[in-house]
């Protein structure tokens, strides 16, 4: 008979005087080696051609740790084997394993009406947001009401720590990202452009799509991403250490302390802050078009007025309101269903963001549906 293939740290040798069949084991038998690709399948092939009455030594292991020994455990099952030579230090570990035994995994059971259940389970989940959201909403109404009606008992402290928060602190990241979309967006239009001899139209062609399109949904993206997530992880973190708690034994109001000076902060800063990044755009728009169609940036900003209507830029202002209003109420909604932990702060935070964003782009496409025929004559 000949002898099975060899495993590189697995040896096997024949004992002639007893006529008995030994399996030398040697080598690295540690979660280490046993980690790379392919191996543990191999050992278990080489150990599979070694029956009961095969006799083991182990000299040979230089490292054995519990998964190594859990991998002979098994494969001797769950208990030593008749002969057996192993150091003491070996048989110690063997030892642990016999005093506390593994249960097998219980075999997995498909579940063929698990896409259903997702399903769901996904609309049900939908469903209590949205009714969260509109119950926010709701509070938010009436705690603007409260403010229309006592302005001197307002947050305003909250609301500039916010404003500074959310708009100064973001000037430089959107005038960046502006200037860069606006330097992209004109090379590549003056290239269809001079095609078709059209070199004057990028006026209104840049200043049309970055005042009316680009600049809000530029600036709302990086708002929800920078701000919307520090909103959702400060109110996150409040329920971690309870301040949440302690707000509402005293009597504290979440929306008028916490909801209401972030929603107004972000309604005031947003169209601001689609303003700046509007310019920032234009600017880089106008140095693209002198470096690619030699068209003076003098020419480009007297033209611009007659190119942009009234109503387009208006209706950018007004889409930078509508943008930090949802934005910051996305936010809040989802800092103040944060548990007590942090998997769940992580997990909040980042379903705020996806949602603010996916949010301000369905809002920027009723926009487009609702306004369709404005400004564009």
């Amino acid at each position: 008979m000949s002898p099975p293939p060899l495993s590189p740290l697995v040896a096997i040798r024949w004992q002639s005087d007893a006529d008995r069949r030994t399996c030398i084991l040697a080598g690295d038998w540690t979660v280490h080696a046993l980690a790379r690709r392919g191996e543990v399948a191999a050992r278990r092939r080489t150990l599979g051609d070694f029956k009961d009455d095969t006799a083991w030594d182990l000299s040979g292991i230089t490292t054995l740790d519990a998964l190594g020994a859990l991998l002979l455990w098994r494969h001797w099952g769950q208990r030593l084997p008749a002969t057996l030579t192993a150091p003491p230090v070996w048989l110690a570990v063997f030892d642990i394993l016999a005093s506390q035994p593994i249960s097998p995994a219980p075999p997995v059971t498909r579940e063929w009406l698990a896409p259903v259940r997702q399903l769901g389970d996904g609309l049900f989940a939908a469903m209590s947001h949205g009714r969260d959201l509109l119950l926010l909403l709701g509070q938010l109404i009436l705690d603007l009401g409260g403010l229309l009606a006592r302005p001197h008992r307002g947050p305003w402290r909250e609301i500039s720590a916010q404003l500074y928060q959310a708009g100064a602190r973001a000037l430089l990241i959107t005038a960046l990202v502006g200037f860069l979309i606006g330097v992209v967006l004109s090379f590549l239009s003056a290239q269809q452009l001079r095609m078709f001899g059209a070199d004057l139209l990028i006026v209104k062609l840049l200043g049309v799509s970055i005042v009316r399109e680009l600049g809000p949904l530029l600036a709302a993206i990086l708002v929800a991403g920078r701000s919307g997530s520090a909103i959702t992880a400060q109110i996150g973190v409040m329920r971690l250490t309870q301040e949440l708690d302690a707000m509402q034994v005293m009597g504290i109001s979440h929306g008028q302390r916490l909801i209401l000076p972030r929603v107004v902060a972000l309604a005031i800063a947003m169209p601001l802050l689609v303003v700046w990044t509007d310019a920032m755009a234009l600017l880089g728009g106008a140095l693209a078009a002198y470096v690619q169609l030699n068209l003076q940036p003098a020419y480009f900003f007297q033209a611009l007025p007659r190119a942009v209507s009234a109503a387009n830029y208006w209706l950018g202002v007004g889409k930078g309101v509508a943008f930090g209003g949802l934005i910051a109420l996305v936010a809040c909604h989802f800092g103040l269903r944060i548990q007590p932990n942090t998997d769940s702060l992580g997990r909040g935070t980042t379903a705020s963001v996806v949602t603010a964003i996916t949010g301000v782009i369905l809002a920027d496409a009723v926009f487009a549906i609702l306004f369709r025929s404005v400004g564009l004559l």
